[in-house]
């Protein structure tokens, strides 16, 4: 069974919907050219009305660790996902959990970090939300336990990965009825064949 993250919340109701229907974790895209950016303002005004046990994710990119650990504390985001190549000593400045990205470009590329738990993205110009796919072959003999998948998952493909043992999935476009605003009946599919088929 995979953990799911739905990624690129924007909203109340969006938010509630991803946990009824299983999420384990939201996502909220503190990244300002991203069509899904929210300010860690509003992000704290929707997780404050959120049930317990429920991640709540913080995507970063290109900001130190000052911004970084602001927005956290604003948010009450509880985890945060670095999306670009930080330097070790912005790791040591955090006062937060977080966790590395890893922009495949190669299946070597997936290797990076394996004793940690790292999400792992199909690279592209753009950071994430980009519906852009990464070949599942790359992960065939690969401990793939402490490895979170994103890049091109939908409702349609997601049950594929569950013979791999990801540690979880993570989905943004692909459950949007557009940029920023979730379809239902695709957050509740790709949730449901993600976890239980």
């Amino acid at each position: 069974m995979n953990r799911v993250k739905i990624c690129g919340i924007t909203n109340l109701e969006d938010a509630l919907i991803s946990i009824e229907s299983g999420a384990d974790a939201l996502g909220f895209v503190f990244y300002e050219k991203s069509p899904r950016y929210i300010t860690p303002k509003d992000a704290g005004l929707i997780i404050d009305k959120l049930p317990p046990f429920v991640e709540k994710v913080g995507l970063f990119v290109n900001v130190d660790a000052q911004t970084i650990n602001s927005y956290m504390q604003e948010s009450g985001c509880t985890l945060a996902q670095i999306h670009f190549e930080a330097p070790l000593e912005l790791y040591n400045q955090l006062f937060v959990p977080y966790i590395k990205v890893i922009r495949a470009k190669s299946k070597e590329d997936i290797l990076n970090y394996r004793d940690e738990y790292r999400l792992i993205d199909a690279y592209c110009e753009s950071y994430g939300g980009s519906g852009k796919q990464l070949n599942l072959d790359w992960f065939k003999g690969v401990d793939c336990s402490k490895i979170i998948l994103a890049g091109g998952l939908s409702e349609l493909n997601v049950s594929k990965t569950i013979d791999y043992n990801f540690y979880g999935v993570d989905v943004s476009s692909s459950t949007e009825a557009y940029k920023g605003k979730k379809d239902r009946k695709k957050v509740i599919e790709f949730i449901k064949n993600a976890k239980y088929i």
